[in-house]
């Protein structure tokens, strides 16, 4: 598995962004979209995509409504699949 070398320690280190952003840019929405979406500020979802946070609203957004698989979020171990 790759290792985000944007992101800190924790789930986030197993994410992969560029792969998080090409479904939203396949799905026609923007960062801000999914920000106002789940009512938080836009750093907030950047901060996440990175993995430098882990913000549970925007990660379900990402799983739930994008279709992001959940290999390339890096959820945290409470937000996996029972899988």
């Amino acid at each position: 598995m790759n290792v985000n070398v944007h992101a800190a320690m924790g789930a986030g280190r197993n994410r992969a962004p560029f792969r998080i952003k090409e479904a939203l840019h396949a799905k026609g929405l923007r960062q801000i979209d999914v920000a106002q979406a789940v009512k938080v500020v836009p750093p907030a979802v950047s901060d996440t995509i990175w993995g430098r946070k882990n913000h549970r609203r925007v990660l379900s957004y990402l799983r739930d409504v994008v279709g992001v698989a959940e290999e390339y979020l890096g959820l945290p171990k409470d937000m996996q699949s029972e899988d």
